[in-house]
């Protein structure tokens, strides 16, 4: 009887191995459906640490979205020459200890190129890692010093355009506008103080005057305090660098304590989320922010035009919405990746030189044009400034 007892335990154990085996094997069956479109080749490996959940989630769900994609479009295409993209993206929530982790897991596995991180903080965490392993790294992010020095930043690019460039945008509309004194209220992390040393480089000798400077943490649920002290103060504008849900907060107590000046934020809320979450008080609201926002507003004539078109009608397609900024900070980067690994195939080096090399290259953040001193390669030309009109974008130059 026990013999009996023995053989049926072993049986069942084959018989719930087979099903395990069987279950694993359909769990798989892109990578095995993208090799046979491809003929075989051997996958290029690429890696994604971005910011799906946490704080900074309105920036890594639409680049999360992009990448899948565009992924699953390129593979379903042929590839790169023939070589399917295996795709493996992690979710750093937020953190900067989370993104070096995450980083680190991915060279470990073989990936030829890291994508992210979506916010500055967590892409700068990473930035010792790739430098030492000698692995190149397209950040999502915003701060200039994510790329500079480029002399320390040998090997990490980015594609949201920097902090300095959209700053730039801002004082060419204060002088404009004959307003010479402003506050500036910024995060506590990475993002704000670029943003800070950004601004107090830019004004010096500009006959613009920071006449209040306030900061708040990003998670923060009144921001009040600070904007009474705005309130109080000669501050003929306010100028926020920030990202939801604190930006939106902030924006909300803004109109709730009767502050009437002229409100600008930084692309750094470039999506619909900061708007919803300011719960009707972002109308009239002003920033500078890529073009995709405004697509059907800028000229027929504008060399993005269609790129931007292209993305907008592919990604509500897919995911039955409309793209922003953030998603199209993926988009440029899997395409610069993309571009490097055609000249460049699975080598770690010749990808970094090739992405140094790009020139004219048309994406959803603007014209881009890498140099060894430039690593972000966008102009005050890749940005309009729009305000919020009824909870819509509105371009206004």
């Amino acid at each position: 009887m026990r013999k009996i007892t023995m053989r049926l335990k072993s049986k069942l154990w084959l018989a719930l191995l087979l099903v395990l085996s069987l279950l694993i094997s359909a769990c798989s069956p892109t990578k095995e459906a993208d090799v046979k479109s491809t003929g075989g080749n051997e996958p290029y490996k690429i890696g994604a640490v971005l910011d799906i959940s946490g704080n900074s989630s309105s920036l890594g769900v639409p680049e999360r979205d992009t990448l899948l994609m565009m992924v699953e479009k390129l593979n379903a295409n042929g590839g790169v020459k023939g070589h399917p993209i295996d795709l493996t993206i992690m979710d750093n929530k937020s953190d900067e200890t989370e993104s070096v982790l995450a980083v680190k897991t991915l060279i470990e596995k073989g990936a030829l190129a890291i994508l992210g991180a979506s916010s500055s903080g967590t892409s700068m965490a990473m930035i010792k890692t790739v430098e030492s392993e000698k692995v190149p790294m397209i950040s999502l992010a915003a701060a200039s010093s994510i790329v500079e020095p480029t002399s320390e930043r040998e090997w990490v690019y980015k594609t949201a355009q920097s902090d300095i460039v959209m700053i730039n945008k801002i004082i060419s509309y204060l002088k404009k506008n004959n307003q010479n004194k402003i506050a500036f209220l910024y995060m506590n992390n990475s993002y704000g103080d670029n943003g800070k040393k950004a601004i107090s480089a830019a004004v010096k000798d500009s006959g613009i005057d920071i006449v209040a400077e306030e900061k708040f943490d990003a998670n923060d649920k009144d921001m009040t305090p600070q904007l009474t002290k705005v309130k109080a103060s000669e501050a003929q504008v306010a100028i926020v660098w920030a990202i939801p849900p604190s930006a939106s907060i902030l924006t909300k107590n803004f109109k709730d304590i009767g502050l009437s000046i002229p409100l600008i934020h930084s692309h750094g809320v470039g999506n619909q989320k900061f708007i919803e979450l300011a719960q009707g008080a972002a109308d009239g609201v002003i920033l500078p922010i890529g073009k995709l926002s405004v697509t059907q507003q800028i000229s027929d004539n504008d060399s993005q035009k269609k790129v931007l078109e292209s993305y907008i009608a592919d990604y509500s397609k897919k995911y039955n919405a409309e793209p922003n900024s953030f998603g199209g900070y993926a988009w440029d980067a899997f395409n610069l990746l993309v571009n490097a690994l055609e000249k460049a195939g699975p080598d770690r080096v010749a990808i970094r030189d090739e992405l140094e090399k790009t020139q004219g290259f048309v994406g959803i953040s603007g014209v881009f044009n890498m140099t060894p001193q430039d690593h972000n390669g966008l102009k005050e030309d890749s940005a309009v400034l729009v305000q919020v009109d009824q909870g819509k974008w509105k371009l206004i130059e």
